[in-house]
């Protein structure tokens, strides 16, 4: 191994969602999309926009000893609809002419979610790890940070030598898993590259099934895989998948590294663990709440002066899936209902931000939601009167969960009181409420809400935890 080897950096970070609008170039720069110079400046950034996986994995090479990074480049968008082929293309020629001008290379990471679709590819993860791959030869160690819901495939497996996905659901372990890559990295720097096995199952959990909890199925699966973790055994990732991507690589998918020459322990011990998984199929299964009685629970909430507060999750409509974040079924029916002290964050409104830019602090007006077509996901319309209790640019530093010490940004952001009794958070970018601060930088008071209803599936169990016991989500 080098003294200071020369590791390459790069990222593609996509959730698709077959059936939500095409994600475009425009998307990911509106998130990040960067190389040189611009992506170094980001490997020690305080604070990053990068995800936690890459700045974790650069801490972890850090502590380990002299090491030259090299940057590539990375591009992350919001969950959406298939990314635009053209743009794919253009992202795959540069990349690749990069990691060539970069060579030799003693290894690559990349930061990926797994899940990406084009509009015309349904493995686009597996076309960029085979051609890094194919550039960088066989023996150079190729390790990759995963969304646990990543849909694998083999292409994908085939091509890397260190495969590590998340463990955590919510998702609030992407810096030690970062941590671990770069851990993987090192020994593969000293031993050669490892080898991956893949097991995948004929088993579609949806996403609302796929929470990691005390007491869960999936809890105690990754418990029992991390106790095979040791000796030639590198990682076991248990990857439930996203199957709103509505492609072949859909399924639950086992995935064991190990080290270079132990690739049939990798097989055995994954194929041992997929039918661990089989057997506790009929386990991943949750029931949702009824529209009328999720409004009935928040009406009576609203009426009581203390007791457990309460999360209602819109999860149908939840962005980090791909949805808008901007459906009024659940806001409609809460007004009708006369339900009090409720906060509903965060609906994806640009024009009606505008207006209560526009507006002032302290304006009343009528408040027209998804109004004409220049929403991104067209909704039903509501309107309703509105008072302006705040405003904000949407900039914010996460300090929970997915997002945690990376800088994030809504756009230009109001908070809104309909009726004098719901309020709304209304953003520009479109994205899930996955941290508090998304509400700290429009003054919401958490302690005076009674009912939180969250555009989520999930990441805001680990953003809102303690404001509402377990049985009242």
């Amino acid at each position: 191994m080098s003294a200071a080897p020369r590791i390459g950096i790069a990222g593609f970070f996509l959730e698709a969602n077959r059936f939500a609008p095409v994600t475009t170039g425009a998307m990911f720069s509106n998130s990040f999309d960067g190389a040189g110079e611009v992506l170094m400046a980001q490997l020690r950034a305080q604070p990053p926009r990068l995800l936690p996986d890459t700045p974790g994995f650069v801490a972890g090479m850090d502590a380990a000893g002299p090491w030259t990074p090299v940057a590539l480049r990375a591009a992350a968008a919001y969950p959406g609809g298939p990314v635009e082929q053209a743009w794919f293309e253009d992202f795959v020629a540069d990349l690749s002419a990069r990691l060539l001008a970069a060579m030799p290379l003693h290894g690559v990471f990349i930061s990926s979610h797994g899940a990406a679709l084009t509009t015309e590819e349904d493995d686009p993860d597996g076309v960029l790890f085979e051609r890094v791959r194919q550039i960088v030869g066989p023996g150079v160690p190729v390790v990759a940070v995963f969304d646990l819901h990543t849909n694998v495939s083999p292409r994908m497996t085939q091509a890397l030598s260190g495969f590590v996905a998340y463990r955590t659901n919510p998702h609030v372990d992407l810096y030690a898993r970062g941590q671990e890559a770069a851990t993987l990295m090192q020994a593969m720097l000293r031993d050669g590259a490892g080898e991956v096995a893949l097991c995948k199952l004929p088993f579609l959990p949806a996403s609302t099934d796929q929470l990691i909890a005390p007491g869960t199925p999936y809890q105690a699966l990754l418990e029992q895989a991390q106790q095979q973790v040791g000796g030639d055994i590198l990682n076991v990732s248990l990857c439930g998948g996203f199957p709103l991507s509505d492609c072949a690589k859909c399924g639950f998918s086992v995935v064991v590294t190990a080290r270079r020459g132990a690739g049939a322990a990798a097989d055995r011990l994954a194929r041992a663990l997929g039918a661990a998984v089989w057997t506790r199929r009929h386990d991943f299964l949750t029931s949702l709440t009824p529209m009328p009685d999720a409004v009935a629970l928040a009406l009576a909430n609203g009426l009581a002066s203390d007791g457990p507060r309460l999360i209602l999750a819109d999860v149908a409509d939840n962005p980090g899936g791909g949805g808008g974040g901007n459906t009024t079924a659940l806001l409609q029916a809460l007004l009708q209902a006369g339900a009090r002290q409720v906060l509903l964050g965060v609906f994806c409104d640009p024009p009606l931000a505008a207006e209560a830019h526009a507006q002032g602090v302290g304006a009343r007006f009528e408040a027209r939601f998804n109004r004409g077509s220049d929403s991104l996901c067209p909704a039903q319309p509501l309107q309703a009167e509105a008072r302006v209790l705040a405003l904000s640019s949407g900039q914010f530093v996460g300090r929970q969960g997915l997002v945690k010490g990376s800088a994030q940004n809504m756009g230009p952001s109001a908070l809104l009181e309909l009726d004098g009794r719901i309020q709304v958070a209304v953003i520009s970018q479109r994205q899930q409420l996955l941290d508090p601060a998304q509400l700290d930088v429009l003054g919401v008071d958490l302690g005076r809400v009674r009912t939180l209803v969250v555009k989520s599936r999930g990441h805001f169990r680990a953003a809102f935890e303690g404001f509402a016991p377990a049985e009242r989500i």
